[in-house]
């Protein structure tokens, strides 16, 4: 290894790239980092931390009239867009730091720039060229716009954190949840929001009973839900930009947020210069190891197609670092694989949808639940949470939990370990529950809803 400039050189300096530089250079390796944008990447920046900043901000505007009913002489005051997007920018500027402060503190080098690959062992940032004995990518996903008549008018989720006025009519394309988190935010910050989506119902990959629920309720909450619909062209007018729809409608609204899918990020990486075998999908083929088909590359996180979360790229990053540079055969383990989804109110989900149980385990034991949250039997907000467990009959086993309610993420986090352990519905019928909570709802349900 002491025939190159260094041991690592990781292309990226997101969750994946910078937890596996940390860990190499922990374990001995010589280590740079090259990032061309920001520090955290996607997560930090554009995703997972500002939008779940906005989506409190978003949050106030229903806490304000819930209070009434409790007592509370509240009233509803003026929202000012300015202040929340100013003092994201600070707060994700102070991540930037920490995240600079935490490669210095192992020594690892951060190089500003775009890095190409000149070869199997050089990358070039600039007019500099740098030799490794091991090259990373971690480079990311960016958002996608499919090219249309007026797609130009169209932002990503890049771009909305920033605008710099508070777009009052906003349309958002796409059915997946970064797009029906957008919708909750935008709509709870007092925009008229339209969702248009293509497909019969959105959250493509949920559990059904999930997504259908999740239009019930977010409809209640005033987003202009519309299905099997799409864009066929965006034209800038007087009075804002027209969205004219495939269903022959018109919509005037001040912006379209295109939230329709991400790509892998690897335009200019220069791998056409190296034997890096990519996907029909555009993504890198890796190993087990996260090894390329070019020997000393080697990719993690959004980049190779796998599940794009960022604990994902994190365990990944770590994964990789063990095996390559700290003697641990540590793979990661993807099953129960915890996500949430920040909408109002928030989805928590582990392990398989009842369709994907049925087809793995045959016959199964459902079971569900709807209530009215007993905040709102005051507040007189109209949601409600649903829940749902799958168990596989022949077992016992819990292979599926869904929520739908106030702190489902919080929630489903605790599911998760138990079911990664293992956990019967006879072990989750003899649990305590805490109360009054809603997570008590989990170890209370006994009768099945269906069983075959």
């Amino acid at each position: 290894m002491k025939d190159h400039d260094y041991d690592l050189f990781v292309i990226g300096a997101g969750s994946g790239g910078v937890r596996a530089a940390r860990m190499a250079a922990a374990f001995g390796a010589r280590v740079a980092v090259a990032e061309d944008r920001y520090l955290g990447g996607t997560c930090v920046n554009v995703g997972c931390v500002p939008k779940k900043l906005y989506v409190y901000a978003a949050e106030f505007g229903k806490a304000f009239k819930d209070a009434r009913n409790f007592g509370w002489d509240s009233h509803t005051p003026g929202f000012d867009w300015a202040t929340l997007r100013d003092n994201k920018k600070t707060e994700i500027a102070r991540l930037n730091a920490i995240y600079d402060n935490l490669l210095a503190g192992v020594d690892a080098e951060v190089i500003n720039g775009r890095a190409r690959i000149v070869d199997a062992h050089t990358v070039a940032v600039g007019e500099q060229h740098f030799t490794a004995e091991k090259i990373l990518i971690a480079t990311g996903g960016w958002p996608h716009i499919p090219e249309f008549p007026g797609s130009e008018n169209a932002i990503s989720s890049n771009e909305v954190f920033d605008l710099e006025r508070f777009p009052e009519r906003l349309a958002i394309v796409g059915g997946g949840y970064i797009a029906v988190e957008f919708a909750g935010i935008f709509n709870g910050l007092g925009a008229r929001v339209s969702q248009l989506y293509r497909g019969p119902l959105f959250l493509r990959g949920f559990d059904a009973d999930i997504r259908a629920h999740a239009a019930q309720e977010i409809r209640k909450t005033g987003v202009d839900l519309r299905f099997e619909v799409n864009v066929q062209s965006i034209t800038p007018r007087a009075d804002g930009l027209h969205v004219q729809l495939t269903d022959g409608t018109t919509i005037a609204v001040d912006a379209v947020l295109y939230a329709t899918g991400r790509k892998a990020n690897l335009q200019g990486l220069g791998l056409e210069n190296v034997r890096v075998n990519i996907s029909d999908a555009g993504t890198i083929d890796v190993d087990d190891d996260f090894r390329s088909s070019e020997p000393s590359i080697f990719a993690i996180g959004d980049v190779t197609g796998g599940i794009e979360l960022t604990p994902v790229a994190l365990a990944e990053g770590m994964s990789f670092a063990r095996r390559q540079f700290g003697g641990v055969e540590k793979a990661v383990d993807y099953d129960f694989i915890p996500t949430a989804v920040f909408c109002q109110p928030n989805i928590g989900t582990v392990g398989f949808t009842e369709d994907e149980a049925r087809a793995r385990f045959g016959r199964l034991r459902v079971f569900k639940s709807t209530f009215k949250p007993m905040k709102h039997t005051i507040s007189g907000r109209d949601e409600k949470t649903f829940m749902k467990l799958i168990v596989d009959q022949a077992s016992d086993r819990v292979v599926g939990a869904h929520m739908m309610g106030p702190d489902a993420g919080e929630i489903m986090q605790g599911i998760a370990i138990a079911m990664r352990a293992g956990a019967t519905k006879a072990l989750f019928d003899t649990t305590i529950g805490i109360h009054p909570t809603a997570a008590e709802e989990f170890v209370s349900m006994r009768e099945a809803s269906s069983e075959d």
